[in-house]
């Protein structure tokens, strides 16, 4: 199959050309993203391989479905920047990755509460001026602290497994209560309305959970005594490129950058060498299927209402 990859980085294309050596699709690399402005780079294209931040509304699936595009393949578990409903309208399948590394995602949010708490960004800093005072550098223990954990699945339960051993007090909530969480030793709380004061707040899901203008009122207040993000609702003209060299108009994000006690990753937690590999093979994998006409085994379809 001809495959066109949308917001492609090198390292996009080192582990897609080894995960389909033995398959053997011809694979063109575009750096940009698949949008309105870049869609007729699809044409004639079999399938589009994209990442969550590409933007595929239904002007783009129909242009798409017109250039002859009969496939979209998420090298990402996210799919909300997909109109799933126009998908099927317009005939194209949809897959994405279901599932990889969960430690990957978890064990970057354990780096990132050590971190705000023990505020190694700003000790990093400072040594590299030779300024080595411990003023403002206090954290606290994690034994004995509770931790609460929004989501229970898969990384959810990794991450509250090594909360555990660090000897904290692990709560949950989640819509959907799984019974491997509570067979940790934990339980479901009804509410976490009632957070202390001064608690860190770190977010290694979806940007959208958090909203990033309380949470910076909450900073200004107290209530959050620090934030640690991965993700950021607006990061779709943010992350996976180079903005070192210009001015950000993003002034909500600037803002958040401004205080000394947040720290903020570009969408990374996932970004480990086991975890990349499974999501780049599971990627070519459902392309194979659908190729010979398989059933679709990473296949969403919009909900029926």
């Amino acid at each position: 199959m001809n495959i066109a990859v949308f917001n492609a980085k090198r390292y996009d294309r080192d582990y897609l050309d080894e995960a389909n050596a033995a398959a053997g699709h011809r694979i063109t690399y575009f750096d940009v993203l698949l949008e309105r402005e870049t869609v007729s780079l699809a044409h004639a294209y079999d399938a589009v391989c994209i990442t969550v931040n590409d933007k595929v509304d239904a002007e783009v699936l129909e242009a798409l479905s017109r250039g002859g595009t009969r496939l979209v393949a998420l090298r990402s578990t996210g799919f909300n920047n997909v109109d799933l409903q126009a998908a099927a309208r317009f005939g194209l399948k949809v897959v994405r990755v279901v599932t990889y590394s969960p430690y990957s995602v978890a064990e970057h949010a354990v780096a990132l509460l050590l971190a705000i708490n023990r505020k190694i960004h700003r000790a990093y800093n400072r040594t590299r001026d030779s300024n080595f005072a411990l003023d403002g550098l206090m954290g606290f223990d994690l034994h004995g602290k509770t931790v609460a954990v929004v989501g229970t699945g898969k990384i959810g339960r990794v991450f509250a497994r090594i909360m555990l051993g660090f000897g904290c007090e692990v709560i949950g909530y989640d819509k959907y209560p799984a019974a491997e969480f509570e067979a940790l030793g934990v339980r479901y709380a009804h509410t976490l309305s009632r957070v202390k004061r001064g608690a860190l707040l770190v977010n290694t899901s979806r940007g959208g959970l958090v909203d990033t203008r309380a949470a910076i009122e909450a900073l200004k207040s107290g209530q959050l005594g620090g934030l640690a993000i991965d993700v950021y609702e607006q990061e779709a003209d943010l992350f996976f490129r180079d903005l070192s060299s210009t001015i950000i108009p993003d002034d909500v994000f600037q803002r958040l950058l401004s205080f000394p006690n947040v720290i903020v990753t570009g969408h990374q937690a996932f970004f480990t060498r086991e975890a990349f590999s499974t999501i780049c093979q599971t990627t070519i994998n459902s392309i194979n299927e659908f190729a010979a006409g398989q059933l679709l085994s990473n296949e969403i379809k919009a909900e029926v209402p």
